[in-house]
């Protein structure tokens, strides 16, 4: 197809069309998305600058009440120094008099009274705290004091020291100033009365507890330096700081103020809440419209999709589908159907009875089965065969399949029938029936083959063994010794009876191999372990001391009967013995023991089993033999035929159990196999 074609398809079409309204959308959704964004970010930025600007406007009010509450406090605290010094003239009732109002204010630290020349006339330490200035002299600070005092003097009022720091012994220290206010009497000034401050104490003092815990409170200089702190700054994520000026008689201090608050609050206000619930409302308004336009355009694309992966499926396929209404009009078919019948598509749509594939002499027959199936009666699912004619004339044969044409409704609109062209397969089945038949001629001659083979390989060991009994028998007919007469007559009935007893299992050998032969179940019973063993040992021992081997027999006792054909079982055992003999008639191998053993095997509840096994002490096995070693007419035997292993794996298998070998250390091979015990009876 070209690209003009493909462009001009309708499903093309209208996958273009699709895309092209998405874009459309995403676009009037993107930029509607931005404007509501942008609105929202706005409001919530103004909010929160309101927010901050009102919260710094509260502190800012909270620091000046401050400044006010510590400049009110101080003054207090000269009425009460004035008051000390106009009811007390004594060293004696001055001490008093301080002392008790050391007591009263927390934030003194030591009060002096000094003369006019500003000598130490006596002093008083808070009781409140250790002494302040035991580590420091007095005379460090005296620069400062004199200074206060003089201003103090020039102005007839209080004047505060510039503050200094004053070490403790613990290594730490404080910020402490003075506070310098002259006694006048009369116009003359007779004395100072000195009180320490400490900066800290003062704010805690002066300062509401409240205030203390929100905030965080310190004096500082004017280039920033914090001179004392009291508080701690709130946890947030954002810092307020307030600076106001505690301007005292010879001395200036900068109050700062700092607070940590969280994110401004999103609703400041009852308006701004209001529009940020609306703006809310919206955005979740928008959210559920772009979702349901999400799920929309998916539904579509998957739509689109689904249309166009129907069209590549129909169009791949090789199976004919037809589609035909509730009149029997055909409404669709794909490529495959029309290729099949050489139809193109135009020309079936719409047709009804008489079809254009359907052969001239079958149109009666055709018409007939229609109409039986546009009553009702719908044809079997798994199919039925047809004959339909091609547009050049030829016939071919169809397998039909049809079934219920259903809508989403659960209403029948029509059928859906799917052709398959069997035309080959039935050709090929012709030639395979004649194929057949000549293969049945042949595959009962290669049983006669196989019953021949079977026969010669397990008939070879009783008639040995009768050859064997017979040479003996004559050698025994031989003039004997008078005194051996009797001996010799029973050594003579013997070996006939072993003869009777070979000729009698050469008869269940044919009668067992054919059987096997027949692939029918053996006749079955319960047999012994240790009868088995003994039924082969005369014919085992033979061999042995031909070769010079020793058997070994070893059964477990208490060992339950094996349920087994009791002939075929026993030419496993005996074709096992002898292979092991055979391995250990070598030059080479010294030990020539021949172990045949019987126990219990692994079993469950529902099986149980006897393990039977044959170890040589031969050469072993190489991996090349034993790759092979069960394959049919495969020896290492000069005048062997490579029957036996095979024969024995099927027989074990046959009764159910398992053939298997592995070397035996230091050197050798064990064969095992195994065989069910008698099921009990219930």
């Amino acid at each position: 197809m070209n690209m003009p074609m493909l462009a001009s398809h309708p499903l093309i079409q209208r996958l273009t069309l699709i895309w092209s309204l998405r874009d459309r959308r995403l676009s009037l959704w993107a930029a509607l998305v931005g404007l509501v964004a942008a609105v929202l970010i706005t409001l919530v930025w103004l909010a929160g600058r309101y927010e901050a600007s009102q919260v710094q406007s509260t502190l800012e009010r909270d620091t000046s009440d401050a400044v006010n509450d510590i400049r009110s406090g101080l003054m207090r605290d000269v009425q009460a120094l004035q008051a000390l010094q106009a009811n007390h003239n004594s060293t004696q009732t001055w001490s008093l008099g301080a002392g008790s109002l050391l007591r009263e204010h927390r934030d003194w630290l030591r009060m002096e009274w000094r003369d006019a020349q500003m000598q130490l006339l006596t002093h008083m330490d808070s009781p409140l705290r250790a002494p302040s200035f035991g580590r420091t002299p007095r005379s460090n600070a005296l620069n400062e004091i004199t200074q206060a005092c003089q201003k103090a003097r020039r102005s007839n009022g209080p004047a505060y020291s510039a503050s200094y720091f004053v070490p403790q012994e613990n290594g730490l220290g404080f910020e402490v100033m003075d506070l310098c206010l002259p006694w006048v009497v009369a116009g003359e000034t007779l004395g100072y009365s000195i009180t320490s401050y400490s900066l800290q104490e003062i704010m805690a003092e002066h300062l509401s507890p409240v205030f203390a815990r929100r905030n965080e409170v310190s004096f500082t200089e004017p280039d920033g330096a914090r001179l004392a702190i009291i508080g701690q700054r709130g946890r947030g994520v954002r810092l307020f700081s307030a600076h106001q000026l505690l301007d005292l008689p010879g001395l200036t201090l900068m109050l700062r103020v700092d607070g940590r608050r969280g994110a401004p609050d999103l609703f400041p206000n009852v308006l701004t809440a209001l529009v940020t619930a609306m703006s809310i409302a919206l955005v979740s308004v928008l959210v559920l419209l772009v979702k349901d336009s999400r799920r929309r355009l998916r539904a579509e694309r998957d739509l689109a999709e689904a249309l166009a992966f129907r069209k590549a499926m129909e169009d791949s396929l090789v199976t004919g589908l037809r589609a035909r209404d509730l009149q029997g009009r055909i409404t669709y078919v794909n490529p495959a159907f029309c290729q099949m019948v050489g139809f193109e598509a135009a020309e079936l749509l719409g047709r009804n009875n008489p079809m254009p594939y359907w052969p001239p002499e079958m149109v009666g027959e055709y018409q007939q089965r229609q109409a039986i199936r546009l009553a009702g009666n719908a044809p079997p699912r798994e199919g039925y065969e047809s004959v339909f004619m091609r547009k050049d004339g030829t016939h071919i044969s169809v397998l039909i399949i049809e079934a219920p044409l259903i809508n989403v409704l659960g209403q029948q609109t029509g059928w859906m029938s799917a052709f398959l062209d069997i035309t080959e397969q039935r050709r090929v089945e012709e030639l395979s029936r004649a194929s057949q038949e000549r293969l049945q001629a042949t595959a009962r001659l290669a049983t006669v083959g196989e019953m021949a083979s079977l026969l010669s390989h397990e008939l070879n060991q009783p008639l040995a063994a009768i050859a064997s009994y017979a040479n003996g028998s004559l050698n025994l007919l031989q003039p004997p010794e008078p005194h051996d007469t009797a001996h010799t007559l029973a050594d003579l009935r013997l070996a006939l009876q072993r003869i009777a007893e070979q000729a009698g299992r050469a008869g269940k050998v044919i009668n067992s191999v054919h059987d096997f032969v027949r692939r029918r179940d053996q006749d079955r019973e319960a047999v012994m372990p240790q009868a088995l063993v003994d039924a082969i040992m005369p014919l085992v021992q033979l061999q042995a001391r031909k070769l010079g081997v020793r058997v070994m027999i070893q059964l477990d006792k208490g060992l339950p009967a094996v349920w087994c054909d009791r002939t075929m079982v026993e030419q496993v055992l005996l074709n096992l013995a002898r292979n092991g003999m055979q391995a250990m008639d070598a030059p080479d191998c010294t030990l020539r023991n021949l172990y045949i053993q019987a126990r219990r095997a692994a079993s469950n509840r529902q099986h149980q089993w006897v393990e039977l096994s044959v170890t040589d002490l031969g050469c072993g096995i190489s991996e090349d033999v034993a790759a092979q070693l069960f394959n049919p007419f495969f020896t290492t035997k000069a005048e062997g035929m490579g029957l036996g292993l095979s024969l024995c794996r099927t027989v074990v298998e046959q009764h159910g159990g398992h053939l298997e070998f592995e070397p035996h250390a230091p050197r050798g091979t064990v064969f095992r196999f195994t065989l069910p015990v008698q099921p009990t009876a219930h």
